[in-house]
């Protein structure tokens, strides 16, 4: 069976197909009739199919919004209208992949540190920060090593940009949204002058994509934990620097063609803009990402054994030393010469990070690989990284 699921959730249907009807859906590219539709199955496959089924199909698409047509742009219109409307932008995994309750989530927070030993460390005052975004569950105690370090450059911050993934997001695109975010802590400012002057660089698509903040949780779960460190010291009377998300779409186009990404245009004007905007003042930028997806889950034939894993685990710090280096072409260039086989969803925004900080050098502070499937055969690699 298919299951076909709408990530931006412009309804709350999931359709399940067989996977022989599945195999119309191909055919579904708005060229064809439903007539057409049935020559070109029959035709390919070689089996009849009634031409009221492919009707049933349209119907419940169509019902779905799954279909892009003038049903799926009106609720999507309706949606984003009332993602504005919005006083902020409501966290959307509070009571599901985190408590809901600021204290129960402290005292999950704190238990993600156990065992993990300060003594020590020297108060850090660095400018990136390299967080996973995976669920807590799984990658608690690597977002506690590396939040738990960054406690007095979030004190000293006037501003934070968190790069988050944009997992639905198009080719290159850079997607901003004017609503301040909200955890279970409260409102996080934001600001809304500097987003203002980042969307006219980016032109009307600077909001094109703005729904996808609705739903999208790279930003939200590290700006779950940075809101927790601010809290400890809001505690203490410090201040709450505005936070500036950012979701950046894939850049796959360009590890399969001759561009590359210094070369957009739109890109470099974007880093550009925000690092005039932004020059002296102490801003405090996030990459919220994963690194490797590999595994069957993720569409390989094979499992990851030990073997695998440790030249997975070579792979991932020859990545981590290029971001710890600070250099942006270096670490496209890795991924880019072997066409991104390992799947980095974070590709693009650790990429736009080390853009805008420029000369760095860092520290690896953990490393994980967590499991992906029951049986274990498939992980995503997690990291936490800081850079001055």
């Amino acid at each position: 069976m298919w299951l076909l699921r709408d990530p931006l959730e412009l309804t709350d249907y999931q359709l399940i197909l067989p996977g022989a009807l599945a195999q119309l859906l191909m055919f579904f590219d708005g060229t064809r009739d439903l007539q057409q539709i049935q020559r070109a199955y029959q035709m390919n496959f070689g089996e009849p199919v009634d031409i009221d089924i492919i009707q049933d199909i349209v119907t419940k698409l169509d019902e779905a919004c799954l279909l892009d047509n003038e049903r799926s742009l009106a609720c999507r219109t309706k949606l984003i209208q009332s993602y504005r409307a919005l006083p902020n932008r409501p966290p959307s995994l509070a009571g599901l992949g985190y408590p809901a309750d600021p204290h129960e989530l402290d005292t999950v927070f704190q238990a993600y540190g156990d065992g993990d030993n300060l003594n020590g460390w020297q108060p850090w005052q660095g400018r990136g920060i390299i967080s996973p975004h995976i669920d807590y569950f799984r990658g608690g105690p690597v977002y506690s090593q590396v939040w738990r370090r960054t406690q007095e450059a979030v004190r000293r911050a006037d501003l934070v940009i968190i790069f988050g993934t944009d997992h639905n997001g198009s080719p290159g695109q850079i997607t901003l949204t004017q609503k301040a975010y909200a955890t279970p802590y409260g409102v996080m400012p934001t600001d809304l002058a500097l987003v203002n002057t980042l969307a006219e660089t980016l032109g009307p698509g600077a909001y094109s994509e703005e729904l996808h903040h609705r739903k999208e949780h790279s930003v939200e779960l590290s700006a779950v934990w940075l809101h927790h460190i601010m809290m400890a010291d809001q505690r203490s009377g410090a201040h709450t620097p505005p936070m500036i998300p950012v979701l950046c779409g894939s850049f796959h186009h360009f590890v399969i063609g001759d561009q590359h990404p210094a070369d957009d245009r739109q890109l470099t004007h974007f880093i550009e803009t925000l690092k005039e905007s932004t020059a002296g003042k102490r801003v405090l930028a996030v990459a919220s990402v994963d690194l490797a997806h590999v595994g069957p889950n993720f569409g390989d034939k094979f499992n990851m054994d030990g073997d695998r894993r440790e030249r997975l685990a070579e792979s991932d710090a020859t990545l981590m030393e290029a971001i710890t280096l600070g250099d942006a072409d270096l670490f496209f260039h890795e991924i880019a010469s072997v066409e991104d086989r390992n799947r980095i969803c974070g590709f693009s925004s650790i990429y736009l990070m080390l853009r805008y900080l420029g000369a760095t050098q860092g520290q690896v502070i953990a490393y994980e690989q967590c499991s992906a499937d029951a049986e274990d055969t498939s992980l995503v690699s997690i990291c936490g990284l800081l850079l001055d």
